[in-house]
């Protein structure tokens, strides 16, 4: 196993990653994107026994509902690497069973991998969703034809790719790319169904950073994104050679949407279980703002906190669910329930704005314009803010310029805005979740209950 030291160390591998405009020469030294480094060298050092080998146990693959859960309730306290790797295993062992009887040599290269992978204590992360060009188009009918990643040359000892992958957090931090297909291909675009593990510092991959960070000298007033935040790569694969052992799918135009729908289990189930923590603390955030101001007992402000705890209830409970009514494979690998994972994402992610809003009505316009930590620090000012910002002789003005800071960052900051769009997009968008729920839901059960409602039942033949 890795020590934190040794993980920033291995990110010195000549890697070309860009940052506003720049070239990052070290990404462990850079002062915005190392804060991500640091988190995630100290998921190495909590996990690094190296009696243990390289498994740690936040790689150990679940093969019950308690053991599932068990890694649920782990991931949601580990860095978001240490979190996407595990991810990304998960969904190439599902993928490895999807196409065992119809690919065995691609199911043994897969498993084959993660062997690899694990053993030299690396990190993944997930490129999935591709540059798309005219969204109304499929990939072999774009004006550029790289606007989905494909296939462009095929060799004896393995493919050559170009296109590029959006959205990809963390992907400078990373050692491994895993690039997938973002969606199911159709016949007359095998050169797009491809699925294959690519180096970061692969001859050709280009990553172009972004993020919510604070730009802000004094952090302090961001207490959440100035502490942690997760740069999002936008990978690109110019004429990147992939050897064939690297290759999980190449051609296979029927079997590309189930790369993408394992993926799609996994981050949605990690989404969800995040979600569960975030409307918690949104439910908790309107509470403490609430009896801050001396507006706790008012009815309108009960009233928008009972709704906010019911949603935070129905999505914690179809986490539970998912977990429960998880399936077991023939290898023993525990998958959490399809129908309950996507449900409860959806109803999270659609349901998101409804309870930012309700906090941004409680809370109040401070929310904004609170005074600043330095600005309590003021001989001149600083003790006028405090009499100010206070509300009665149990509530220092500080604590709530401080709460209106963390309500701010949360949800009306740069980070705010991430969390509102990636709450959305995270695994696939709410269409996709509806396409699924669809597809697991009980649609004859539902029919025949209708039917016995209705007092139709001796229809139920003929019409299921």
């Amino acid at each position: 196993m890795m020590t934190g030291a040794e993980y920033r160390q291995s990110l010195n591998d000549g890697r070309e990653t860009f940052f506003e405009g720049e070239p990052v020469a070290n990404v462990a030294e850079h002062p915005i994107l190392g804060i991500t480094v640091d988190s995630a060298a100290s998921g190495y050092d909590r996990f690094y026994k190296p009696d243990a080998g390289a498994v740690g146990e936040f790689m150990k693959v679940p093969s019950s509902a308690e053991e599932l859960r068990e890694q649920v309730e782990l991931h949601e306290t580990v860095d978001l690497l240490t979190h996407v790797t595990y991810a990304s295993v998960m969904t190439l062992l599902t993928a490895a069973d999807r196409i065992e009887e119809s690919l065995p040599e691609n199911a043994a290269r897969i498993r084959a991998y993660v062997d690899e992978v694990q053993a030299k204590d690396l990190r993944i992360t997930q490129c999935i969703t591709d540059a798309k060009g005219d969204r109304s188009r499929r990939p072999s009918n774009q004006d550029d034809p790289d606007q989905f990643v494909r296939v462009v040359e095929r060799r004896q000892d393995g493919i050559v790719i170009r296109g590029a992958k959006l959205h990809i957090s963390a992907a400078s931090m990373g050692h491994e790319l895993m690039t997938i297909p973002t969606k199911a291909m159709k016949a007359g675009e095998e050169d797009y169904a491809v699925a294959c593990m690519v180096p970061v510092n692969a001859t050709g991959v280009k990553i172009i950073n972004t993020t919510y960070a604070p730009r802000h000298e004094d952090t302090r007033d961001f207490p959440i994104s100035g502490q942690q935040h997760t740069p999002e790569g936008f990978v690109i694969f110019d004429d990147v050679f992939v050897p064939t052992e690297r290759v999980f799918l190449d051609g296979h135009a029927e079997f590309a949407g189930m790369f993408a729908h394992s993926l799609g289990l996994w981050e949605r189930l990690g989404g969800l279980a995040a979600m569960v923590r975030s409307y918690d603390a949104l439910t908790g955030f309107a509470q403490l703002i609430a009896e801050a101001n001396g507006l706790e007992k008012t009815g309108h402000i009960r009233e928008k906190i009972s709704e906010m705890l019911i949603n935070s209830t129905l999505v914690r409970s179809t986490l539970e669910a998912a977990v429960e009514n998880c399936q077991v494979t023939a290898d023993g690998v525990a998958f959490p329930d399809e129908l309950y994972t996507n449900a409860g994402k959806y109803h999270g992610a659609a349901n998101w704005s409804l309870m930012v809003r309700h906090l941004h009505d409680i809370g109040g316009g401070s929310i904004l314009t609170a005074p600043g930590i330095a600005d309590f620090e003021n001989q001149s000012v600083g003790h006028l803010a405090r009499k100010y910002m206070g509300t009665m002789q149990s509530v220092d003005g500080l604590y709530r310029a401080k709460l209106f800071h963390a309500i701010r960052d949360f949800t009306a900051d740069a980070y705010g805005g991430w969390n509102a769009v990636t709450n959305i997009q995270a695994g696939g968008g709410l269409y996709a979740q509806r396409i699924v729920s669809r597809l697991h839901y009980d649609m004859t059960r539902a029919k025949r209950t209708a039917l016995e409602v209705g007092g139709l039942s001796e229809f139920a033949d003929e019409i299921l």
